[in-house]
């Protein structure tokens, strides 16, 4: 029951992350003029900050003996990963595909949050209640 509130609670955190993720992007892209892969790492980088300050608030349990400075540095490692795969399913998707990026962007959006729930979970999380 706990893993279900959990994944729902990080569906939350993660659906605003990418509220803040995609309409960057699109912002960027469309309003200032930047390559798409260039807004895409903007906008990624701000969603993450807003992820890690909301996901160990609401989501995971602070495990005791690891500093929030550690905790911070394998969150952003563990985000950098899911950055990489961001982008590479971007570039993928958009120039070898010839798909919108916006299209793009979704399907990068669910397979990336995938990466991140499950690495935060092992690396992160107390496992409490």
């Amino acid at each position: 029951m706990r893993l279900l509130s959990q994944i729902l609670k990080f569906g939350m955190v993660g659906g605003l992350a990418f509220l803040i993720d995609f309409g960057l992007l699109v912002l960027l892209t469309e309003l200032v003029g930047l390559n798409y892969l260039v807004s895409a790492t903007i906008s990624f980088i701000v969603s993450v900050i807003f992820n890690y300050l909301a996901s160990m608030r609401f989501v995971f349990a602070h495990k005791e003996g690891l500093t929030r400075q550690r905790e911070f540095a394998i969150f952003v490692v563990l985000s950098v990963i899911g950055l990489i795969l961001n982008d590479l399913i971007m570039w993928v998707g958009t120039d070898l595909g010839g798909i919108d990026y916006r299209l793009t962007k979704i399907v990068a959006a669910a397979l990336v949050m995938v990466w991140n729930f499950g690495t935060k979970k092992a690396f992160l999380d107390a496992g409490r209640t």
